[in-house]
């Protein structure tokens, strides 16, 4: 299920061309970031990811935040979780709360990989955050990774009053693997009657294994996360059953029958990278079962672009946008 490294489909569709703010800045960022990322450069991306992550002083914003990290139990029979929670320095009473899942393709990152963002939205929300950290593919394929998310969760809705959170505000959300993931635990609450999240915040969601959509062709061997990565993240989180008949939406949610049911939902993609499609088509489902959702689609956005490159025009509305969704759902 290999994607082949030329295809007269692509060769039919140009890719869209990247925000020119955001393609000299994805000129430096290739220095450093390959577009395809491959199991045997894995443990190398993986000590990159681990020596960027930020240090408790950083999160601690200048004491706005208590950080502190817990271990609760895992999926019966699996290892227990480490959650990383920053509470807004003495707050009384209970707070809205974003349990984030990181990303990294499934096979990268940890509990502190792209939470900048989020701890942003708890400082200016006077949120508290929950960011998990969950076993990785290929040494733990699915659904281990689900299921430790899965774990995360149920206990800290369970243990909300300990931890100063409002059970009925708490919200899901992701980033790229971390965005499907959330997805699938939208997924799992609702058919496993788990503690319903306020809404789901999709960030350039990783949703769809068979990787076959137009934009995964235009975007092979460009930008950030391509088709060929794609391939590494899904094969090593499915094996042979990747792109078959019987992955499990909760593994890849794209897969999902029914999208009925779901809390409020953000999904934003950029309109160059590999996801776009599929996230696109999951917002419309999401319509199509008389669901909630709020779609953005960045021109020229590469994968990740507001991260990568946080300055710029795009990245800075792209923020804003999802801001302005979660002040309005906790305020409505």
């Amino acid at each position: 299920m290999t994607p082949s490294s030329s295809s007269s489909r692509a060769d039919r569709m140009p890719p869209p061309p990247f925000d020119p703010e955001l393609a000299a800045a994805l000129e430096v960022i290739r220095e450093h970031v390959p577009p395809s990322i491959r199991l045997e450069t894995l443990d190398t991306m993986r000590q990159l990811r681990r020596q960027l992550g930020p240090s408790d002083e950083d999160l601690r914003r200048d004491g706005a935040f208590d950080v502190t990290e817990r271990r609760v139990p895992g999926p019966q029979g699996a290892p227990d979780v480490s959650l990383l929670i920053c509470r807004p320095t003495g707050a009384t009473a209970p707070l809205p709360a974003v349990y984030y899942v990181h990303g990294g393709g499934m096979i990268m990152g940890d509990n502190r990989t792209g939470i900048e963002e989020p701890l942003d939205w708890a400082r200016e929300l006077g949120l508290v955050l929950v960011s998990v950290e969950y076993r990785l593919a290929p040494d733990h394929p699915h659904p281990a990774p689900v299921e430790d998310c899965y774990a995360g969760l149920v206990w800290t809705a369970g243990n909300a009053a300990e931890l100063g959170i409002d059970p009925d505000r708490l919200i899901v959300a992701g980033t790229s693997a971390g965005g499907g993931l959330a997805a699938a635990l939208a997924l799992m609450v609702r058919d496993r009657g788990g503690p319903t999240p306020a809404g789901q915040v999709l960030l350039c969601p990783m949703l769809d294994d068979r990787n076959e959509t137009p934009s995964s062709h235009q975007m092979e061997g460009l930008g950030i996360w391509d088709r060929n990565s794609n391939d590494t993240g899904w094969t090593a989180l499915l094996g042979e059953s990747r792109g078959g008949p019987d992955v499990s939406p909760y593994a890849a949610p794209a897969r999902a029958e029914d999208l009925s049911g779901l809390p409020p939902t953000f999904i934003d993609v950029g309109s160059a990278e590999t996801f776009r499609d599929e996230d696109v088509a999951y917002a419309t489902r999401i319509w199509q079962a008389g669901g909630q959702a709020e779609l953005h689609v960045w021109p020229g956005g590469f994968h990740g672009f507001d991260m990568l490159a946080p300055h710029a025009a795009l990245s800075q509305d792209a923020r804003a946008a999802r801001l302005r969704w979660l002040r309005r759902l906790l305020e409505g």
